[in-house]
């Protein structure tokens, strides 16, 4: 029987591999259309070999009346939501992405939550995030070590995710999304991350890059730019960070001087992550750096990284998200047109709060799917060790540390879902929100990790076990997009305004 570091670290070729046959989901989506066939004799063969709806209906265990198609550019007007629509071409890829194009868009169109109840996720999501969590399993999983020892761009993971349309989730229909909401993407985000958070930080930071664009960019230019980012063929970066300017974005020293119709850009921007692989970067710059107020000096430009004038000086080496590429960019008498500007003049560092308050939430969601991720490794682990004649679970000093873990991450989840409840609502606070949820959910993620390494003790402390590599992970979460002190700022600060 292996032990567990197998289990939890299986080889690359096992992983890479189909010498074991096909997997469960392919087999029993094959016993599932032969039911289809038989139960509908009046369809073609090939109709119901493209029959998802039922295949999908009989695999995830829901009614066969569920009235839609799966499709992946479905069309429908606003007469036909809740009903099948016709015209449409089902997809056959994989029993994963028909479920979560199926639960996306239902997810979008059946969800009643209301801000300050209770957090119950709809069935709909229910059927996204456990079908994104059994794809992580089987295809993301095993390539986690990996990819944290080569600290190599995970090209095959980034296929898998727009093969899937999992990039496609916080997108509009119109833009070839699912149309679904926060807290759908951060369910995504959250099953990735539980594996392996270099690749749940590819969604979170392709949704990062893209809210400028989504929150101010023209409709001419989500047109222009939306569609490729969520299908996965682009992808995008967010660069506001500079050597002298993190947690003070008015210390920025890159400029867009203006120059007719264009601008020319020239700077330096630091710790970017995916930059050197980014086909867009949206580029905060001061266009005008005497302004009164420090806030009106930025604007945010998108810059296509195949202008010339843009490189790539420098690849960080990192403690974590090892395969995630942090980047050096330098930007050199680069000319861009004033029509990629997003937003007015001066407007930059508003946008930039503005993607913030959506954006947190998702390392929140890879916080806690890093804390989960280490917490079932450490209760598999509690099980199978034995000392004193009997498993180290049953030893109340690691019952306790379990027990806190288990609360701890429990916590943060309820929190981060909470959160993006508010803010999806439109909750005038919707800063403290995604501030307090990064805030916890970051914490908990380092002390969850670092206590899962206490209880495999040594086994913790090597790569044999994944627990080390999620600790490192984890503290990446308390320092980008704002650090945890940052964070406290900002909830202090919305504490006090309520009560003065």
């Amino acid at each position: 029987m292996p032990h567990l570091g197998q289990i939890f670290m299986p080889s690359v070729e096992t992983a890479k591999g189909d010498s074991a046959g096909p997997p469960a989901w392919r087999i029993a989506l094959s016993r599932d259309l032969d039911r289809t066939s038989e139960a509908t004799a009046t369809a073609t063969a090939r109709e119901r070999s493209r029959s998802i709806a039922w295949s999908m209906a009989h695999l995830f265990g829901e009614p066969t009346t569920v009235p839609l198609v799966v499709a992946t550019r479905a069309r429908r007007s606003a007469a036909s939501v809740g009903t099948p629509f016709a015209d449409v071409t089902p997809d056959v890829r994989s029993p994963w992405a028909a479920a979560i194009r199926c639960a996306a868009r239902m997810a979008r169109v059946t969800s009643s939550a209301t801000a300050h109840g209770p957090v119950r996720l709809t069935e709909e999501q229910v059927l996204l995030r456990d079908a994104v969590r059994e794809l992580t399993d089987e295809r993301i999983a095993p390539r986690a070590a990996e990819i944290d020892r080569t600290a190599e761009w995970p090209e095959d993971v980034r296929r898998l995710l727009a093969d899937h349309d999992i990039f496609g989730i916080p997108f509009a229909e119109a833009h070839g999304g699912l149309g679904a909401d926060l807290l759908t993407l951060c369910l995504a985000v959250e099953q990735i991350s539980r594996a392996c958070a270099t690749s749940g930080l590819i969604l979170a930071v392709q949704a990062l890059g893209a809210i400028p664009i989504q929150v101010a960019g023209t409709p001419e230019q989500q047109d222009r730019w939306l569609p490729g980012i969520a299908s996965g063929e682009k992808l995008v970066a967010f660069a506001l960070t500079e050597a002298d300017a993190g947690s003070d974005p008015s210390g920025i020293r890159t400029r867009a001087v203006r120059d007719g119709d264009e601008y020319v850009v020239d700077g330096t921007k630091r710790f970017i992550s995916h930059g050197s692989v980014a086909d867009y970067v949206v580029v905060f710059a001061a266009t005008n750096p005497e302004a009164d107020k420090a806030s009106r000096r930025l604007s945010a430009i998108l810059v296509e990284t195949d202008r010339p004038g843009f490189k790539v000086t420098r690849l960080e080496h990192k403690m974590g998200i090892r395969g995630s590429p942090t980047a050096e960019l330098a930007f050199d008498n680069l000319r861009v047109p004033v029509s990629n500007r997003l937003g007015d003049e001066g407007q930059g560092f508003a946008i930039a709060m503005q993607t913030f308050e959506r954006s947190r939430p998702g390392i929140a969601a890879q916080a806690v799917g890093i804390a989960q991720g280490a917490l079932e490794v450490a209760a598999a682990y509690a099980n199978e060790r034995q000392q004193f004649g009997k498993p180290i679970g049953d030893l109340q000093m690691v019952q306790a540390m379990l027990a806190d873990m288990d609360a701890a991450t429990e916590a943060a989840r309820q929190l981060l879902y909470t959160a993006c409840q508010e803010i999806e609502a439109g909750a005038p606070d919707g800063a403290r929100w995604a501030a307090i949820c990064k805030l916890v959910g970051g914490d908990t993620a380092m002390r969850v990790t670092t206590d899962a390494v206490q209880v495999l003790g040594g086994y913790g402390y090597i790569d044999e076990y994944p627990v080390e590599r999620m600790m490192r992970d984890a503290k990446i979460t308390q320092l980008y997009e704002g650090t945890q002190q940052i964070q406290r700022l900002i909830v202090a600060r919305s504490l006090l305004a309520k009560h003065q």
